[in-house]
């Protein structure tokens, strides 16, 4: 503990970590200011009572992922999910084609010829759900100007967005202190963190809620955080064991080490998978909302079923 703390006072301590940080708090500052700047040519009443209607579907998944600027369809409604998605598919793809696994084994060069595919899958993805988000905004009666101008511009304006918010996360990654696309997804989980602690307070002062109800709740996410935690700094340690041997006129003793293999190597970035491919048929039913299919599809992914 007393060397986390004395960590975390060497960001103020050392110059390059104070500026990284900075630079870093900037960025996040900037995505926020865009999270809440809206598309023009959508009725606000009618948006707000929408996502009112559908509070626990797939729609607040996303929601809870873009930081709340999926719900108030602002510029940066698609968030980095198009991102995260064209990186998984690349990923999957490297083991299938022969082109992109000699790209994964040429070192640099190979990274960033990969990462520029990534690129490009992005603005493909980001076209075609911005597509479907404005198709889906018309078909609900939600925006003011219905017609072809309002396609075009919702499509431009979420495309756009979901491109700086790329740009920014790998400029917070190169510049700041690392993760930028994962600072970005926590930096829009945690943003309702103060309005939910304060409506917590307001339930508990109304008799709502009782007070051992929410320490219960307090003590459970404690645990689950600390769980979670320790699950993924936890390591197989695989032995191995260094023969004596002999250089020259010097004799080395036998060592015994160990090769640390974590148990959960693929972090988080199953769940962002799991829930892109829920997404992915829900998308697929904006360009065909008569087909039974796709709607059995959605109502089975929807939250709350076994198979979501």
């Amino acid at each position: 503990m007393w060397q986390q703390l004395q960590q975390l006072q060497n960001i103020f301590r050392v110059p390059d970590l104070r500026k990284r940080m900075s630079i870093t708090l900037i960025f996040l500052a900037v995505y926020r200011i865009g999270a809440v700047i809206p598309i023009p040519g959508i009725d606000p009443f009618k948006l707000e009572q929408f996502f009112k209607d559908r509070q626990g579907t797939i729609f607040g998944i996303i929601d809870l992922f873009t930081g709340g600027a999926f719900k108030r369809m602002t510029i940066f409604a698609l968030g980095i999910m198009p991102y995260i998605t064209a990186s998984i598919v690349l990923q999957l793809l490297t083991v299938i084609v022969p082109r992109l696994e000699q790209l994964s084994k040429e070192g640099e060069l190979g990274r960033r010829k990969i990462t520029e595919y990534t690129r490009y899958l992005t603005v493909v993805l980001s076209l075609i759900q911005s597509f479907g988000i404005a198709m889906t905004v018309e078909g609900f009666g939600l925006a003011q100007s219905p017609g072809i101008g309002f396609r075009l511009l919702t499509v431009i304006t979420l495309t756009a967005g979901t491109i700086f918010l790329m740009w920014l996360g790998e400029q917070i990654t190169e510049k700041g202190i690392g993760n930028g696309i994962s600072l970005l997804i926590f930096a829009g989980i945690v943003v309702d963190l103060p309005r939910a602690i304060i409506g917590t307070i307001q339930r508990i002062q109304t008799g709502t809620i009782q007070p051992h109800v929410v320490l219960i709740l307090l003590v459970l996410m404690v645990g689950v955080v600390a769980f979670i935690i320790w699950f993924e700094q936890a390591q197989r340690r695989i032995p191995v064991q260094y023969p004596k041997r002999v250089a020259g006129r010097r004799v080395y003793n036998s060592v015994s080490t160990h090769l640390p293999l974590k148990v959960n190597p693929g972090g988080v970035m199953p769940i962002i998978f799991a829930i892109s491919v829920v997404t992915f048929p829900q998308t697929l039913t904006l360009f065909a909302p008569k087909s039974g299919f796709l709607q059995s599809l959605n109502q089975s992914l929807s939250f709350g079923e076994p198979l979501y």
